[in-house]
């Protein structure tokens, strides 16, 4: 990636009132120099729960959110990083591409549970309508062996985003959402799917781009991720292409207006009200 391509984000970054540059994802032969990601732990395929050979207690003792080791690399400013051996959680395999199907047990766990036995998170009614579900989402299976998400100004020579995330509140947000019809003139081009937050974050968007229909994707919705956002944030992820138009045409857009301005006041009011202002 050529880090030029990034000379107006600072400008565009400060319309948009953002203090955060986005990050953006691709799969690669190699592991980051830097980064986070979670402990090795084996693969809880479906195929090793019929054989009965997956260590349940030792899969749980280390479980690791995505979105968590995503957080934890915002902070940083670093990169996180993920593959077969370090997935972090059974639903991160899944959604990043690196197991399919899912396993029965996460099945039951995430919708009805199992009576007497394990306690389900009820995102969905029934194990049946959840594995039907999971069939029809049908994750891309990971092009690379490693899924790294890092912060856009760290990408090298070589190195391009499949997709850029950026962590916005609403006010913000709103000026995300209008700039992406904006630069496409689709009227549907903002889409918001159910699934885990990493799978709005990562594979929705990858998903609409396999079908030939790029879309932003607004994701943060998982009740079980919100502990890894701002109160009141959610994720907002582009394909790179609408991403550099997007960084290309600002300037042309509603972003210049006096309407903008009026946000831009909300804004400031919001950064106050989170402490996140010297003002």
């Amino acid at each position: 990636m050529n880090q030029q391509q990034l000379s107006p984000l600072p400008r565009f970054l400060e319309r948009l009132g953002l203090d955060e540059e986005p990050m953006g994802v691709f799969y690669t032969d190699q592991e980051p120099d830097e980064g986070l990601s979670p402990a090795p732990l084996p693969l809880p395929s479906r195929e090793r729960e019929m054989k009965n050979e997956i260590d349940w207690q030792e899969i749980f003792g280390n479980f690791s959110c995505v979105m968590g080791s995503i957080w934890r690399a915002r902070k940083k400013k670093t990169a996180a990083w993920f593959s077969k051996e370090r997935f972090g959680c059974p639903g991160g395999a899944f959604w990043l591409g690196f197991m399919k199907p899912q396993s029965e047990a996460i099945i039951h766990y995430v919708s009805s549970g199992i009576p007497n036995q394990m306690e389900g998170e009820h995102y969905c009614d029934s194990p049946d309508n959840l594995r039907r579900l999971f069939e029809e989402i049908d994750p891309r299976p990971a092009p690379g062996p490693v899924c790294v998400i890092k912060p856009i100004s760290q990408f090298g020579p070589g190195e391009t985003p499949e997709i850029v995330t950026f962590f916005a509140r609403p006010e913000s947000l709103s000026g995300l959402h209008q700039l992406a019809t904006f630069v496409t003139n689709d009227k549907e081009i903002v889409a918001s799917p159910w699934g885990a937050a990493c799978g709005n974050l990562i594979i929705w968007p990858l998903k609409y781009l396999e079908r030939g229909e790029p879309r932003a994707v607004i994701g943060g919705w998982d009740p079980s991720a919100r502990k890894f956002f701002k109160t009141d944030e959610l994720s907002f992820t582009v394909p790179f292409s609408m991403f550099t138009e997007m960084l290309n045409r600002f300037e042309e857009s509603f972003l210049s207006t006096k309407t903008w301005k009026v946000v831009q006041k909300k804004i400031e009011r919001s950064r106050k009200a989170w402490g996140e202002s010297e003002g």
